[in-house]
């Protein structure tokens, strides 16, 4: 029952996450169209320290808060998660406060660092003091969630995430079609009234909490009069152990934005092209391309984040068989989604990019190779998450912010390298050997740990290989039907891309039931079939 529900409660934070960053992903299209290239560059300019300051700000509390009042509300201990709400709501507006300060008044020293052009520095600086207000409110938001969280009500949580989404892309888009199409304004303008949607999706997200907050106070405190028994926890030792709980789940949390502010910083010292290349170079490399290689990541990892709090138990009750079938089931889930879909968004680069957000050329030629190169991260993107998680459930977390710095090392010296001998794709190539060794320090401090044989899915992994090719050599003769190479309008690019994914998706699945990979990847196990035979099971 206990294990039902808390599967239950992370399977509803999973559908709430991955909308959430479904539509973060799909709003950037049609704000490009109405923008152009000037509106995204500035936008991902801004959005990326803000990303990374708010992530340090609110210190990873919502998982961090979860498990901290979880422990001890499971001691019948309600007073201390109480005592840790209290001062917590203080300390979270002192950090929001400082967060929007160093971001607002150390904005020009960030444009500086990116070495934008100085016609651009002050647009630069403009949004991202405009983006540093959501900060002051963000991390009360997070506490509050946190806080619900660890009385095993994600319902608050999810339905804040959602609106605080839906109300910000709306705001973006909104906005955008006033500023571009009705007053016939700038895109700087457009840029900052969108990353300004920062704070008002933040003002919803609160709201919605709120509410929540003011409902269910009265059975919180009915839980507290009933169960009175108290530790003597000073708040020193309390924040101590909130932070040992809180890095992990920061260091995985701006992982990305890490890797992505490297390149935005060093893409104008070391990539030769001209000032206009760039301006189509850096929104694809570290924005929209990204965006699309997000979306196979984003739907793996949330259904694969579900088997986590089930391997929490098994590994409490030293079930160490459980915990390795629990990993199994993690990654299989993930390799079975990601492999295909990276593969497919990969060879499919020029057409996606083509139909979404640039048919032209230059952009098409520089959006579609970039993209090509960029959807294998995915993979790498997808490990990264889905093993720091499993170190998560297994009390190992520190090994995530081992692995990270590691990565970030490792990117911090091969981007300058890789972008002066591959140009635009060197960074992705960087990218991808830092997330290699992030992954490989993962997987050996797991195998350490649980014993766990990673020999266990290679027999599935080998599967999942084959039916990729097979359906990537479909993909390839539909493309020699309709004429082959880049799309020459949106309506073709929207044809070849629709019968190329269903035509695709369904060779891959019926080759995954008819040998039973699917049946044991969706949990009901049943023998594979070798790849070698034919003969279908019964």
């Amino acid at each position: 029952m206990a294990t039902s529900k808390i599967i239950r409660g992370t399977m509803i934070l999973a559908v709430a996450a991955f909308i959430s960053k479904f539509l973060g992903i799909l709003f950037f299209i049609p704000y490009q169209a109405m923008t152009g290239y000037e509106g995204t560059f500035l936008y991902q300019f801004a959005y990326t320290p803000y990303a990374i300051i708010l992530s340090i700000s609110t210190m990873g509390l919502p998982l961090a808060v979860a498990k901290f009042v979880s422990k001890y509300n499971a001691l019948g201990d309600y007073e201390t998660g109480r005592r840790l709400f209290r001062s917590g709501i203080l300390l979270m507006s002192v950090t929001g406060i400082l967060g929007f300060l160093f971001l607002f008044l150390g904005s020009p020293w960030i444009a500086d660092l990116y070495g934008v052009g100085k016609a651009d520095v002050s647009n630069v600086v403009l949004v991202m003091r405009v983006v540093s207000i959501a900060i002051i409110i963000v991390p009360v938001m997070s506490l509050l969630r946190g806080y619900f969280q660890g009385f095993e009500s994600m319902g608050p949580t999810a339905a804040s995430q959602v609106a605080e989404q839906i109300v910000r892309v709306a705001f973006i888009l909104i906005s955008a079609f006033i500023v571009m199409d009705v007053l016939h304004g700038s895109a700087v303008t457009a840029a900052a009234l969108a990353t300004f949607a920062a704070f008002v999706g933040a003002v919803a997200g609160l709201y919605v909490v709120m509410r929540y907050w003011v409902v269910r106070r009265p059975d919180a405190q009915k839980n507290g009069v009933i169960r009175k028994r108290r530790t003597r926890v000073s708040l020193l030792s309390m924040y101590k152990e909130l932070t040992a709980y809180a890095v992990p789940f920061v260091a995985v949390g701006i992982a990305l934005q890490l890797y992505q502010a490297i390149d935005q910083a060093m893409v104008f010292h070391y990539l030769r092209y001209s000032a206009s290349m760039l301006k189509i170079i850096v929104p694809d490399l570290t924005m929209n391309d990204q965006k699309f290689v997000m979306i196979p990541d984003t739907l793996a990892t949330s259904l694969a984040a579900s088997v986590v709090p089930a391997m929490i138990v098994s590994y409490a009750r030293h079930d160490l068989e459980d915990v390795n079938q629990k990993i199994t089931q993690a990654l299989q889930l993930v390799l079975f989604l990601t492999v295909p879909a990276v593969a497919g968004l990969s060879i499919l680069g020029y057409t996606v990019h083509g139909l979404l957000i640039d048919i032209t050329s230059p952009g098409l030629e520089i959006g579609g190779r970039i993209l090509r190169w960029y959807a294998p991260s995915a993979l790498f993107f997808s490990l990264f998450e889905v093993t720091a998680s499993i170190l998560q459930g297994i009390n190992h977390q520190r090994t995530t912010l081992i692995s990270l710095v590691a990565g970030v090392i490792v990117k911090l010296l091969l981007n300058p390298v890789c972008m002066l001998l591959f140009g635009m794709i060197g960074p992705i190539i960087a990218t991808d050997i830092g997330y290699t060794l992030s992954i490989a320090i993962n997987i050996v401090s797991i195998r350490r740990a649980t014993g766990y044989r990673f020999s266990m899915i290679a027999r599935q992994l080998a599967h999942i290989m084959a039916y990729t090719v097979i359906m990537l050599l479909s993909i390839s003769l539909i493309f020699k039907l309709f004429g082959g190479g880049s799309p020459a309008s949106r309506g073709s690019a929207a044809f070849v891309l629709f019968v190329s994914i269903v035509v695709g998706s369904l060779i891959y699945l019926a080759l995954a039931k008819w040998t039973g990979l699917l049946r044991k990847v969706i949990g009901k196990s049943r023998p594979i079939l070798p790849l070698n035979k034919t003969k279908r099971i019964r």
